[in-house]
């Protein structure tokens, strides 16, 4: 079935956001391409998952949106971070967070940068190697550090596997490595990005249940338990409520670790990043020009001012199939208006910046140069990856309200 730039019936975007969007139209105080996030809608699903999973501790993976309004607003809320760099842990500070609220979750750090972030007061570090363990017990030495543990990624639409992570084997080899040098020990994974499949966490907390088994018999035990992200936002297909995530995971955590760990189950953490701010965003772009390969050609090219490079990274292999508005837009009691399929690209010089081709996209007949596609819950993963000027365009605006 085709993919055609519709309305909405989600609440998304909210009034306050299409307020935002009428109202810059009018006194053209932005120029396209910029994002527009609703700070509202960041609260409501930081209070969702709370409510949904209220055994895991909410760690913000502060690289999906790095704004400080919204750093602020979660800070005021009673968030933790995620971090992947000194810089986030700069920006987390500057917002009111924290040191011991701050996990330093990217396993391939310096040491020097490992020393600093525990100056600071950070007590939570991730690795996956030994090297990376042997520097936690040089630099961080009464730190809880989390041995993330490969994921398949299956059922995500962003997996994240292959480059994150260790075998089974060898995560019981390390933290006992960890224990011996007297190191607090935990353990991490991430199901992948946008995961659809609620089962996902079942399978890796499978895996914490075999090295939680095997450690318990050398007297050792677990104190952190790091369930990871993918917790979703609203693209194009339809997916579970948070409801249903939290109710999964609390299943297989009874399920798969109560048994060993009995009233004395360790800390558990969470670590959505799209989820609390993907929906929260619109990312307004200009058409730059349609056109045709040749003048027969059934199927047009849409070129717009936000490509790849400009923020719009996770198109990557059309992982990530964006919502998409444009005034031509029609639904319930609106005149009905033609469309057909596109090819849609970004504005750079590098055959690389396409967006959709494979996809079934459709966008109205009408459309033409100077009018705008909005691409819905755009809040996450768009400021962060856009270029800083490739080609000599701007990077990505944003404003939050």
């Amino acid at each position: 079935m085709p993919i055609t730039a519709r309305p909405t019936t989600t609440g998304i975007p909210t009034r306050k956001l299409e307020s935002f969007l009428r109202a810059n139209e009018q006194m053209r105080v932005l120029e396209t391409p910029f994002v527009v996030v609703d700070l509202d809608v960041v609260a409501q699903r930081y209070d969702s998952l709370r409510a949904a999973l209220p055994v895991a501790d909410v760690f913000y993976a502060v690289k999906a949106n790095p704004a400080p309004e919204i750093l602020s607003l979660l800070v005021a809320r009673g968030s933790h971070f995620d971090v992947a760099s000194p810089a986030e842990i700069e920006m987390c500070l500057a917002a009111g967070a924290e040191p011991g609220a701050i996990s330093f979750g990217n396993t391939i750090k310096k040491a020097r940068h490992i020393a600093d972030a525990y100056a600071k007061g950070v007590r939570l570090f991730a690795f996956d190697a030994e090297d990376e363990l042997r520097k936690l017990i040089a630099h961080a030495p009464d730190a809880t550090v989390f041995c993330r543990v490969l994921s398949d990624g299956e059922g995500a639409d962003w997996p994240l596997s292959r480059k994150f992570g260790c075998e089974t084997d060898e995560a019981l080899r390390l933290l006992r490595i960890a224990a011996n040098a007297g190191m607090t020990m935990g353990m991490s994974f991430h199901v992948g990005s946008q995961q659809r499949d609620l089962t996902a966490w079942d399978r890796s907390l499978a895996v914490v249940e075999r090295v939680a088994t095997e450690l318990a018999i050398d007297g050792h035990s677990l104190s952190l338990i790091n369930l990871g992200g993918g917790f979703p936002g609203v693209y194009q297909d339809n997916m579970a409520p948070i409801e249903a995530y939290g109710e999964a995971i609390n299943e297989a955590i009874a399920n798969r670790l109560c048994a060993i760990f009995g009233d004395d189950m360790p800390r558990f953490l969470a670590e959505p990043g799209r989820y609390l701010v993907a929906d929260a965003g619109v990312l307004r772009t200009e058409v730059v020009l349609v056109s045709r390969k040749h003048e027969l050609d059934f199927k047009r090219w849409v070129y717009l001012d936000c490509g790849k490079f400009g923020g719009l990274a996770e198109t990557m292999d059309e992982a990530i199939r964006y919502r998409l508005r444009t005034r031509y837009s029609s639904g319930p009691g609106q005149e009905f208006v033609p469309s057909g399929p596109v090819t849609i690209a970004g504005p750079t010089c590098d055959s690389a910046d396409v967006l959709y081709d494979k996809t079934d996209y459709e966008l109205p007949l009408a459309l033409e140069a100077g009018d705008h596609v909005d691409f819905l819950s755009a809040g996450a993963y768009t400021t962060t990856y856009s270029a800083v000027a490739f080609n000599g365009f701007a990077p990505l605006q944003q404003v939050c309200i």
